[in-house]
């Protein structure tokens, strides 16, 4: 069987065009089905464009509302983040820190244990006094 290096590179070359188109396409419906602002049946044309004819319809979408993809991208970073933190800032306010009583009874119960030496006891008490 003879098949060059050549073809071989050619049809690396041809897989990989085909993978990023599969992924361009994809990435156009994921934008165009979380617009907000478009309606249900501007969603269903241009799926429909984007299914029969996705080569042109893939190239409109991109320069009729290219420039809306970044914006919209954008605003759902932000607005994922601020999720997030609300998260993590409500999650913070329901465990609070220890009280010193409950310091204290942590180390006691250390020494007990033994894993504490009645030195390093005396040390962690009063830093937990002093706070």
């Amino acid at each position: 069987m003879n098949y060059p290096l050549l073809d071989i590179f050619f049809t690396t070359m041809w897989f990989f065009l085909w993978v990023l188109w599969i992924f361009l396409l994809v990435r156009v419906f994921m934008d165009l089905f979380r617009d907000k602002t478009v309606s249900g049946w501007g969603k269903a044309g241009w799926s429909v464009f984007l299914i029969v004819l996705p080569f042109l319809g893939v190239f409109v979408y991109l320069i009729a509302r290219g420039r809306g993809m970044a914006d919209r991208q954008a605003e759902e970073a932000a607005a994922a983040d601020s999720r997030f933190r609300a998260y993590v800032q409500d999650a913070a306010k329901e465990s609070p820190a220890p009280g010193t009583s409950e310091q204290l009874a942590r180390l006691v119960e250390l020494k007990d244990h033994g894993d504490l030496t009645d030195e390093e006891y005396q040390q962690a008490k009063s830093k937990v006094l002093a706070a």
